[in-house]
């Protein structure tokens, strides 16, 4: 699918509302490519009425390394054939492969009255959350957003504002190919460890577990 129609699909949804905050709308993907996606997620934001539902978009991308804004070269994979996107969100260099849960969240934050803390900080329970569902204990460090199990970072987050709301998102890994990692340093730190779901014994798959992330955002949202 082409980014103007993931875009317009949702922006026809976002229309046909009128409650001045509907609860936001989870849209499956699959496998999408990563520049075409955030096309439609800049597309999404800057296209979006006031009425329009805020979006949670679950899916996964083909092998792919992004980097922040703030991306630094010398954090970078020295030699990889996996393609290299310098994007517009927050943070560092990390990695995207199948396997992988992304949720996005296309989040109008003044509605909801959140700051860009509050949202990471929103993210990062939610996740914790869907973890513990699993019986999987996991936490968050001070300074170094994401969410780790046992010192290893099993989610990483990053977000662009713009018009008051925000896209890109969190991505959980849960049982994929965790080598390419080791080409780089994830989130811009020098040998930090990853991990995943299925490393700690949670026998939910991909598509299961971004639907229930996805889900714990959404109520977490529709809670403040």
């Amino acid at each position: 699918m082409k980014a103007e129609e993931l875009a317009s699909a949702g922006m026809k949804r976002g229309r046909a509302s009128v409650s001045a905050r509907p609860a936001p709308l989870i849209r499956h993907l699959g496998v999408t490519d990563y520049a075409t996606s955030w096309e439609a997620m800049r597309r999404f934001t800057a296209e979006r009425g006031a009425s329009a539902p805020d979006e949670l978009w679950v899916l996964e991308h083909a092998p792919v390394y992004t980097s922040g804004i703030a991306g630094r070269s010398e954090h970078f994979p020295r030699t990889s054939p996996i393609p290299l996107v310098r994007s517009d969100r927050g943070g560092q260099i990390t990695y995207h492969g199948p396997g992988q849960a992304i949720v996005y969240t296309l989040v109008d934050l003044e509605r909801r009255r959140l700051t860009v803390r509050g949202m990471v900080v929103l993210i990062e329970q939610a996740v914790i959350d869907t973890l513990a569902r699993h019986g999987v204990s996991a936490e968050t460090k001070t300074g170094a957003p994401g969410v780790y199990v046992e010192g290893a970072k099993i989610a990483a987050l990053g977000l662009r504002v713009r018009r008051g709301g925000c896209y890109h998102g969190v991505a959980l890994n849960v049982d994929m190919d965790l080598a390419p990692f080791s080409d780089i340093d994830p989130c811009g730190y020098p040998g930090l460890a990853v991990t995943q779901t299925s490393a700690h014994g949670v026998a939910a798959g991909v598509q299961e577990l971004g639907e229930a992330l996805a889900r714990r955002i959404a109520q977490l949202l529709e809670v403040r």
